[in-house]
């Protein structure tokens, strides 16, 4: 007859030891091994396979350490955590180590039974990280089964790699070119919402009725909705009917009451109230209407939004914030500040003969058919801003527009041409979708008169590529030189695919020419040619191609396709603005993919070209670009502008250059059309700018105290460990293993060709296979936000995570050969100690009841402890855990006899069952403060605490035993051995 197990009992099979875990039955054990992973899970049948009962084995006296022994064993054995027990389950098993202000979010959904949160923190705060921290702590307490990401087709790849990589959370990507493969695998009737729990999907294509009502029937029980913003419909007409098709989605999805919904967005207003009181209604309906500025609808918003400025978390958990001290205080580096700079170009003769004839060209054009019809009118008013446009940008783009026909020129009526032609020359801060949109539009509208003229016009503009001619590109050549010089790696950002393209051909090195930037820098372009994860690779390589060589440099060329989604800060610290935006929050977005959290230079460079005599730039900065800077300075945050209003103006500035041409450019100034633009546009914009500084201030998040944060933060330390710890171990393990350190600052490198071959190995799966062949120095930063090939000196870092799991190894396995820094005993002779003091290092496991909506979840979790008493085991005096942890730091005063500590440390291991009683009350006494922190966390929802419980598995594991002995008074030779034996002698005749 099989024996039955209990949960969270140790039981042998396989040659290992493992924890049985809740799901397993009588004639089926369901298994983690003793220190693993839940990827280690496995499954034995104990008719078919031996399995007996076991208790985890007592050190071996023989295996004795040194001082760094028992700190480097428990720090190894709290990463290697995968199950932690407090009110985080998930915690322990990402690979991401959170900022304290980043737990925010996820306290205030863990308040309620059903997740209703608007997070709108700013740009580069970490919103991704947020809702992923959420994700995955409410699958792993089953709150949710199944989880959903609504995002741009071109941010579906970079969603999936990230909540593969750093919550262990695999995703499928459902997009227009994958659903086909998808929907092949399915079975008679099934929904690919059904076989797919966790789905990453493109909301302009899950958008249509067709595929949306689908859906909504089967849609997981959390979603996460990527750029909200874009997805809400204003009560006026203003809205696009894609705008209106993603609302609706969003509404039906919302209905059902019992789904977790959690909106991403840093311009919840978009500089419209409607849209954000309509973007509250999906959180809560009735958020929608109430007055805000009543305490109570105040009291009921916070607790579902959270908006936060940069200079909110700068700082956090510090005094500042009313706590007693700065022990637990949290610096985030971002940079301090954009540092612009306005470039301007003239154009040359050439170019200057070739835009007065095509402007004289579009002029014609446009009178010619203002008499034509409605229909007519814009498209010739379309071809004519695609043809300014082009020009503008570069002679390629030019060229390009000038043969193709306009998209305009299709259609049947002016509403259609209007749809046709505004994507293409206009830059809306929430176009329906990117993709697409950096093509060059074309200007050719097929009547047969035309085409020589613009034929002629295309040849003019092909000849002026190159610096000679295009004195726009030589500006760009010296402003990059210098930016080059001072250190820096720039991004350029261009309109249209043609410029970045031949911006790339003029700059690059090649085998038949050496470029203008120097043979050291090199030089690629990302367009939307390629797709999302080619532009992922192409940079990445970009990257390599520059090389570790501080004199190497890297410029990237690209199109608006990477001003959103993409986070660029590893690789890039400046950015050029080539073309100017007709919408100035596309200059921020462009901007905010490298002024970052994890950005290292403390000030990004911007550089602005604009012409200085093309009629259309000047009055772009002036008008547009200038003021939102001032209010993103003023405010700390940026303000979108209606995307109507900017385009009123440029079609006003547009408007003048073709009827009046070049002469009083000043007059524009003065010009009706312009002036009534001008004036709207700074009235809405001020009105929108004010609203957004109220609303920071009545809406600031208030729902959740820092030092409640603080309270969880402090309980995450003590159980998974600090920095400061992860950094201590790192470097002793690896100089331990016999690798070379190099200290960098806060930073060091560290070379591991010396280390043992498991280790290498290990190490090749998180840096690379080439970095340990050629024995690459790997950096390790005290920044977590690190780049490829780089280390983060946190607990989840996959480097981190392979030392640990190597010391630990080779600490539980006296057979291992080589070094081994961790040990499970040792007796230490120091001056840190006035008696005898034994330090124990105790794994203690938890038997979790979870309750949620979906039922009862049962885990087992696990939990590590520094315990010490003085004196004997019968007779022990406990200390308190603080003074067990300062035995840590304790150092060795003399050698210590090697026999006789061998005979100290068994004589102390044979009376360990003495202590199992303190133990086990120790373990109840854990057991019970964990129950009150999980209550805790979830004070303000009875319904899903209610069944919780957890209790202590007996009895505990002892892995590490390590004896403190006082050391001998200076300055009386007393040899160690009979000092420490008298030590011995005092203790056991206790």
């Amino acid at each position: 007859m099989a024996l039955t197990y209990s949960t969270g009992a140790l039981v042998t099979a396989r040659g290992r030891d493992w924890v049985v875990l809740p799901e397993s039955k009588p004639d089926l054990l369901v298994l983690r091994p003793l220190g693993g992973s839940d990827d280690d899970i496995a499954a034995v049948f104990p008719a078919f396979e031996e399995v007996r009962g076991a208790e985890f084995a007592p050190p071996e006296p023989s295996d004795l350490g040194n001082q760094r022994a028992a700190g480097l064993l428990r720090t190894a054995l709290r990463i290697g955590f995968r199950s932690g027990a407090g009110p985080f389950r998930s915690l322990a098993g990402i690979a991401v180590e959170p900022r304290a202000y980043q737990l925010v979010p996820l306290l205030m959904a863990l308040r309620q039974s059903t997740v209703r949160l608007l997070i709108s923190d700013d740009v580069g705060i970490g919103k991704t990280i947020e809702a992923g921290l959420i994700a995955s702590e409410l699958l792993a307490q089953g709150a949710a089964t199944g989880l959903a990401v609504l995002c741009s087709p071109a941010l579906a790849e970079q969603w999936q790699q990230e909540l593969r990589t750093k919550f262990g959370i695999d995703a499928e990507l459902v997009l227009a070119s994958t659903v086909s493969r998808l929907e092949r695998s399915l079975d008679l009737g099934q929904s690919l919402f059904d076989k797919y729990p966790n789905v990453i999907i493109s909301t302009d294509f899950i958008k249509s009725p067709r595929h949306r009502d689908d859906f909504v029937r089967h849609c997981p029980d959390l979603v996460i909705v990527d750029e909200a913003h874009t997805c809400v419909a204003t009560d006026d007409a203003s809205a696009g009917s894609q705008n209106q098709l993603r609302y609706e989605l969003l509404r039906r999805v919302a209905e059902d009451t019992t789904r977790h919904l959690v909106l991403v967005t840093a311009t919840p207003h978009s500089g419209k109230e409607s849209a954000f009181r309509n973007l509250l209604g999906l959180v809560k309906p009735e958020l929608a209407k109430v007055d805000l500025d009543s305490a109570a609808a105040r009291k009921l918003l916070a607790q579902h939004f959270v908006a936060r400025k940069r200079a909110d978390v700068r700082q956090y958990l510090t005094k500042e914030d009313g706590l007693v001290d700065d022990s637990l205080a949290e610096r985030t580096a971002f940079p301090s500040d954009r540092y612009f700079k306005d470039e301007t170009y003239k154009l040359s003769p050439v170019y200057r003969s070739l835009l007065d004839d095509a402007i004289a060209y579009a002029r014609e054009r446009v009178e010619e058919a203002d008499g034509q019809g409605k229909r007519e009118s814009r498209i010739a008013w379309w071809s004519a801003i695609a043809l300014l446009r082009s020009l503008v940008s570069s002679p390629r783009a030019a060229a390009q527009t000038l043969r193709t026909r306009s998209a305009a020129a299709l259609a049947s009526s002016a509403e259609e041409a209007d749809r046709l032609g505004a994507p293409l020359t206009s830059d809306a801060a929430d176009s329906d979708a990117m993709e697409g949109m950096d093509v060059a539009p074309g200007a050719e509208t097929a009547e047969e008169g035309r085409r020589s003229r613009l034929a002629e016009l295309a040849d003019r503009a092909r000849d002026l590529e190159g610096p000679d001619h295009d004195l726009k590109l030589k500006t760009l050549i010296k402003h990059l030189k210098a930016l080059l010089k001072d250190g820096h790696h720039p991004i350029v950002f261009c309109r249209y695919i043609p410029t970045a393209e031949y911006l790339a051909a003029q700059l690059e090195n090649t085998d038949g020419k050496r470029g203008p930037l120097g043979a050291k820098t090199v030089v690629k372009s990302v367009t939307g040619t390629l797709s999302p994860q080619q532009r992922i690779e192409r940079i990445e390589k970009l990257a390599e191609e520059a090389g570790e060589d501080a004199a190497g440099r890297r410029v990237l060329i690209a199109s608006d396709c990477l001003s959103e989604g993409v986070n660029l800060q590893h690789h890039f610290d400046a950015v050029v603005h080539y073309d100017l935006a007709w919408n100035p929050t596309r200059h921020d977005q462009r901007e905010g993919r490298v002024d970052r959290y994890g950005q290292r230079k403390d000030q990004v460079r911007v550089i602005t070209l604009y012409g200085d005599d093309n009629g259309i730039d000047g009055k772009v900065l002036e008008v547009l670009i200038k003021k939102h800077r001032q209010i993103k300075k003023d405010l700390g945050i940026s303000v979108s502008v209606p995307d109507e209003l900017s385009t009123g103006v440029t079609d006003a500035i547009v408007e003048w250059l073709l009827m009046r041409g070049q002469e009083d450019e000043d007059a524009l100034f003065s010009a009706d059309a312009f002036r009534v633009s001008t004036t709207k546009l700074d009235s809405d914009w001020n009105s929108a700018a004010e609203r957004e500084k109220a609303s920071r201030s009545r809406f600031a998040q208030r729902s959740v105290r820092p030092e409640e944060v603080a309270r969880e933060v402090a309980s995450i330390r003590e159980a998974l460990g600090g920095a400061g710890e992860i950094r201590t171990f790192v470097g002793e393990s690896l100089s331990a293993l016999n690798a070379v350190l190099r200290e960098e600052g806060a930073d060091f490198t560290a070379q591991v060709g010396g280390a043992p071959a498991g280790l290498r190995d290990a190490l090749a799966q998180a840096v690379g296979p080439e970095v340990i062949e050629r024995d690459r120095p790997i950096p390790f930063r005290a920044d977590p936000a690190v780049g490829h090939g780089e280390a983060a000196l946190v607990r989840t870092d996959p480097v981190v995570g392979a030392l640990a799991s190597h010391i630990l190894n080779a600490a539980l396995d006296t057979q291992v050969e080589g070094a081994r820094p961790a040990r499970r005993c040792g007796v230490i002779t120091t001056e840190a100690v006035s008696t005898r003091t034994t330090l124990l290092l105790v794994r203690y496991r938890f038997h979790l009841t979870l309750p949620s909506r979906h039922g009862e979840k049962q885990l087992v979790a696990e939990d590590a402890r520094l315990l010490a008493f003085e004196g004997s085991p019968k007779k022990a005096e406990w200390l308190t855990p603080q003074q067990a942890i300062t035995l840590l730091d304790a150092t060795a005063a003399e050698n210590t006899d090697r026999y006789f500590g061998e005979r100290t440390i068994g004589r102390i291991l044979d009376r360990l069952p003495d202590t199992s009683g303190y133990l086990e009350s120790y373990g109840d006494r854990l057991a019970a403060e964990l129950d009150a922190s999980h209550r805790r966390v979830r004070s303000a929802s009875g319904e899903i605490v209610r069944g919780l419980s957890v209790t202590a598995q007996k009895p505990a594991d002892v892995l590490g035993v390590y004896v403190y002995l006082p050391a001998g008074p200076v300055g009386v030779d007393v040899p160690a051995v009979v000092s420490a034996a008298a030590a011995v002698s005092a203790g056991e005749s206790a």
